[in-house]
């Protein structure tokens, strides 16, 4: 009967000894996490993420020149709608086109065949920052056609969405394509503040893509969803897609680029673009 008290009361000790540990580890692990988040030098925080100098300069400015905001509007259709939509809309450029005294061009539209269906993206082009889209607003806004052709294209759609955007200094210029292709659109949300952090890594990035033709436009949010990214590229079908991809991570330094940048985003989609009929850039 002894012994077999003994035996468990050297149990308990053991198992209190135990957790006794445990609690300490617990303890200290806490402190230590909070120790790091107090002075931002966390060993992981160092390895996944390089860090910016604090400055007073605009953000945007150092990115991006803001004589140019480009409008990414985004509208998802009505499935019995389709082609009273395409025809609407095809009306609307060519009545931009041919107004007086706006800055405003139509640099390319889409119809999405893969991601949401139904969906239609098209990217104006301001040219003299927003002054130009205030001027171009209040002279579309009096024109009874123009009007007429917005309210005809409310009916066919179940909702829409619009961003205005600079573009990214260290991308390609835009140059329209002819012949056929398809786009591919990767739109990324940022963790707020580290917009300068993504253009860092993306410029390097940019240089292992630039040997192909598949780099379109690279823009950033300004108004609308902010801190939102949206890079265009440029394929003749998707298998080439597929190989250009493939050749990208062989290139060295493309899979560091990504290792820095990928802790930066909260969320990522990618959409398969064809261009409309009437787009510029096909």
């Amino acid at each position: 009967m002894f012994n077999s008290i003994a035996k468990h009361a050297i149990i308990c000790t053991k198992q209190l000894s135990i957790s006794s540990h445990i609690r300490c580890f617990t303890r200290s692990t806490v402190v230590l996490k909070d120790s790091d988040a107090n002075n931002n030098e966390g060993w992981l925080k160092k390895l996944l993420v390089r860090r910016i100098e604090p400055t007073k300069e605009q953000h945007s400015r150092m990115l991006s020149d803001k004589e140019v905001v480009y409008e990414l509007q985004t509208h998802n259709v009505r499935p019995d709608s389709v082609d009273g939509y395409i025809k609407n809309y095809e009306k609307v450029v060519e009545l931009c086109k041919k107004t007086s005294g706006i800055k405003y061009e139509l640099v390319g539209s889409w119809s999405v065949h893969v991601g949401d269906l139904d969906q239609y993206v098209h990217l104006w082009k301001y040219k003299g920052g927003y002054a130009a889209i205030d001027k171009t607003k209040e002279i579309l806004f009096c024109n009874k056609e123009f009007e007429k052709l917005r309210r005809e294209c409310g009916g066919y759609l179940r909702s829409r969405h619009l961003q205005y955007m600079l573009a990214f200094s260290f991308w390609p210029a835009i140059e329209l394509k002819s012949g056929s292709n398809i786009y591919e659109i990767r739109s990324y949300s940022l963790k707020p503040g580290t917009m300068i952090e993504w253009g860092n890594n993306w410029a390097r990035a940019i240089n292992h893509r630039r040997s192909n033709d598949e780099p379109f436009a690279g823009f950033f949010s300004q108004v609308g969803r902010l801190y939102n990214v949206h890079h265009f590229w440029c394929y003749k079908n998707l298998e080439v897609r597929t190989q250009t991809r493939e050749a990208a991570w062989r290139s060295p330094g493309w899979d560091e680029c990504v290792a820095y940048t990928v802790p930066l985003i909260k969320e990522m989609q990618s959409k398969i673009l064809h261009p409309t009929p009437f787009s510029p850039t096909q």
